[in-house]
């Protein structure tokens, strides 16, 4: 059995223009969310082997905030190209070459590829995963090379104004 936990990035700043989209930073609502929810998934017992990135700065940033919950390097962060403006394709091949000894793995990413990926995999369905949101699955299977076939059942979604709203 296999978990997977698809955690969109925290909230961005705008407030640079002639910063390109892949550099754009956490803005201060970004950086409050990141670590708190990163403590609320801490806090349900979820041992996390491995947390896979986007390398866009607002995806790391997430991640390392994440990572730092879990007494992670920074340097732990496996970073992945393909992540930015993910196509369910793209998830796909990242979770079927995951290492097998990883039992449970973090995907930060981005909308409307992480949003559109977490409803192609169980009946559970979301609009929108806002950001710094979390949605997890456990998946029926020993190894990563058989995620797409093996049946996924969804475990929680979760995300920062959900205990206000």
């Amino acid at each position: 059995m296999k978990t997977l936990l698809l955690i969109r990035h925290a909230k961005s700043s705008w407030d640079d223009p002639g910063l390109s989209d892949f550099e754009r930073p956490l803005n201060d609502r970004g950086k409050k969310d990141a670590p708190a929810m990163a403590e609320r998934l801490y806090e349900r017992g979820i041992k996390i082997d491995a947390f896979v990135t986007s390398p866009a700065r607002r995806a790391r940033k997430t991640a390392e905030q994440f990572s730092k919950q879990y007494k992670k390097d920074k340097e732990d962060l496996v970073l992945k190209t393909e992540l930015y403006m993910a196509t369910d394709e793209a998830f796909n091949s990242v979770v079927e070459k995951l290492n097998d000894d990883f039992d449970c793995v973090a995907i930060f990413s981005h909308n409307p590829g992480i949003t559109d990926f977490a409803n192609s995999l169980t009946d559970a369905r979301t609009d929108n995963i806002p950001t710094c949101g979390i949605f997890a699955v456990s998946i029926d299977a020993k190894k990563w090379s058989k995620f797409k076939e093996a049946k996924k059942n969804f475990l929680f979604f979760d995300y920062p104004k959900a205990l206000v709203e």
